[in-house]
């Protein structure tokens, strides 16, 4: 790559900010580029929950309009070491809370396949530049499904690796319990390359993994024969949309064709229908101690006031969108002495439950395989900021892999209506090689061809 590439990358993120509202901050390009690394002279944008040195990183929200980072967060520091140029702050659901990209203090981002739709959340603004074709890597955070359904509204490819498989230092954080590094590309094998320049230990968090990076892109195989392939039918047989039904059923055909073993894999609903309140719970919870320093007089801007109390009242009072003081105001109650046996501690069990249903299905598996979103993004104005209700399994089953932890990919499938549907598949800890060694395959079966209207 040379400097046109970034040029024209430039070039295009002005285009489509109009229109898309997916962009933050842009960044000072550098006057040289790199020849040398992986990602030698690729442009790249971060999610705005990825601090980056000089940079200003807001996590979308109105109490950090004026935070500019005076160090690198590991992710920027790797991409930095590996050549790429990082363009732009993505947009994201402020403080990462929220699955529609609405919520952002900068407004809506606008899915490029019709600008009267989602992007999906909350790395939504990643999501949409990679889509437009503005960049081909963006980088996301992944807590409940915030990098595979926003891939799944926007046709391209996210990925979920495993838990603490890249470091989380420097990130903004959501849910701690939760919160997973990833990417978002347009192809298998761009995925397998960023996740060898990302992924390995870093001792600034204790949760990153000392398991070995391998070398995924170069070692990538395509070939499904013999692969044991799980189909997730608690789920899939809920997917009410006719088009991505019978786009899902044809593929589980051409996968038997193309030689991998097909098995129908089943999950107890009752426990699929607690992922919703158990993932509300925790990450609530966890959101509201995590960010008990954005108070305005550690971190964030400060709004005036006669004593301290008052100055954090009326800075987290402004700072923040109703949405996340709402977020604050449950994850306060089961924080409670008195209510953490019944509600945050009861969550963290039954989250074990279901961890341990989900990892039966894998047994004999190489991969589970099911339908990501149950259906296309949905209009603006047809959602919500409030997706406190929502609790059907086929909406929130994505988040059984941040229960666990498991590494997980999205690929796009089809289009009804003109529209991007995917599917999902998940692997066992650790087995990276394996998961994106199926997913080429599938990406070959599926040979998607949808192309945005901007």
């Amino acid at each position: 790559m040379d400097k046109t590439t970034i040029e024209q990358s430039a070039k295009r993120l002005s285009e489509v900010q109009p229109s898309l509202n997916a962009v933050v901050t842009f960044a000072e390009l550098p006057d040289e580029i790199s020849t040398q690394g992986k990602l030698a002279g690729i442009p790249v944008v971060l999610k705005d929950n990825i601090i980056t040195n000089g940079l200003r990183t807001t996590a979308s929200s109105g109490i950090l309009d004026n935070y500019i980072p005076v160090y690198d967060s590991i992710v920027a520091k790797r991409l930095k070491e590996a050549g790429a140029v990082i363009m732009a702050k993505a947009s994201m659901d402020e403080l990462g809370m929220g699955g529609t990209n609405r919520n952002a203090f900068t407004g809506p981002v606008h899915n490029p396949y019709d600008l009267d739709r989602i992007s999906g959340g909350s790395s939504g603004g990643s999501a949409v530049l990679v889509a437009s074709k503005a960049v081909p890597l963006a980088i996301g955070t992944d807590t409940g499904d915030s990098i595979r359904k926003p891939a799944a509204f926007c046709g391209v490819v996210g990925f979920k690796p495993t838990y603490g498989r890249i470091p989380r230092y420097g990130i903004i954080p959501y849910a701690s319990s939760l919160d997973t590094v990833g990417t978002f590309t347009r192809s298998v094998k761009d995925a397998a390359l960023a996740l060898e320049v990302l992924a390995g230990r870093d001792d600034h968090d204790m949760t990153s993994s000392y398991e070995e990076v391998g070398e995924y892109s170069v070692l990538l195989n395509d070939d499904l024969k013999g692969k044991k392939i799980g189909i997730l039918r608690t789920v899939s047989d809920e997917i009410k949309n006719p088009d991505i039904k019978t786009a899902f059923d044809q593929l589980v055909d051409d996968l038997k064709n193309a030689g991998a073993i097909i098995s129908d894999l089943e999950m107890d609903r009752k426990l699929l229908e607690l992922i919703a309140p158990v993932y509300k719970t925790i990450a609530n919870a966890e959101a509201t101690a995590n960010h008990s320093n954005l108070d305005g007089i550690r971190f964030g801007v400060r709004k005036p006031g006669e004593s301290v109390e008052d100055v954090m009242t009326a800075s987290r009072t402004e700072g923040f969108s109703s949405y996340v003081r709402a977020r604050f105001v449950i994850g306060s109650y089961s924080l409670f002495e008195e209510n953490q046996d019944r509600l945050f501690r009861k969550a963290q069990k039954i989250r074990r439950l279901i961890s341990e249903a989900y990892a039966r299905l894998f047994e004999d598996q190489d991969v589970v395989l099911t339908i990501a979103a149950p259906d296309v993004a949905p209009k603006i104005e047809e959602t919500s900021e409030v997706r406190f209700g929502i609790d059907r399994f086929e909406e929130e089953h994505m988040q059984l892999a941040n229960f666990t932890g498991y590494p997980s990919i999205v690929l796009p499938l089809g289009l009804s209506d003109g529209l991007p549907f995917a599917v999902e598949l998940t692997a066992r800890p650790f087995e990276e090689q394996n998961l994106l060694d199926t997913a080429a395959g599938v990406e070959k079966v599926i040979d998607f061809q949808g192309e945005p209207t901007l």
